[in-house]
């Protein structure tokens, strides 16, 4: 009975160290081409839905990344998509273990879609205040996006990890795994 246990103790190692790999792999390759794939995706999901909430109250042209209404032009830049935080919300997802691969495929589309309707929000609400000519556009703008995206990104993943019930830790607990089965741990 024993050696059955110690054989799946073993396999279950194996296991936990071949998801550790392929879940930083995975991050790795995203990484490679400097998240280009995230920008790629979520800038054309950012860029039509502002233009047509913007031009369902104002008659409003698309061309490419800007946004004309009015006297008023917006463009879309790399920054405004903020496919680094889509990144972010990858890592801490792919990070973290104990996981199965529907709820984290579940988890990152949630966490994906709820960045996005936000982040669209965020540029609606910005275009609203250039179109009354707020003077409050410079310094909403650059509260919105410094503070509020951070943050946007950790209630999130906060959220996303009571509502899942998510007992583990990013990277803490995969560090300490691997550790747990080094050479470096002294042998007691």
């Amino acid at each position: 009975m024993a050696k059955k246990r110690n054989i799946n103790v073993k396999n279950n190692s194996k296991n936990n160290a071949v998801n550790i790999f392929v879940r930083y792999i995975i991050l790795i390759l995203i990484a490679i081409p400097n998240i280009y794939l995230f920008y790629f995706i979520f800038t054309s999901l950012t860029i039509y839905p502002v233009f047509y909430f913007i031009n369902f109250f104002t008659k409003a042209t698309l061309n490419g990344t800007i946004i004309s209404f009015g006297a008023d032009n917006i463009e879309i830049v790399g920054a405004c998509v903020a496919g680094s935080a889509y990144y972010l919300l990858t890592i801490l997802n792919l990070s973290t273990p104990n996981i199965k691969i529907k709820k984290r495929i579940l988890m990152l589309f949630i966490s994906y879609l709820t960045f996005l309707i936000l982040n669209i929000a965020r540029i609606v609400f910005l275009s609203y205040l250039i179109f009354i000519d707020s003077a409050y556009f410079d310094a909403t703008h650059k509260i919105l996006w410094y503070s509020l995206s951070t943050l946007l990104v950790v209630i999130i993943w906060f959220s996303e990890v009571k509502f899942f019930k998510i007992n583990s830790i990013p990277v803490y607990e995969d560090v300490k795994f691997l550790y747990r089965k080094s050479l470096f741990k002294k042998k007691r």
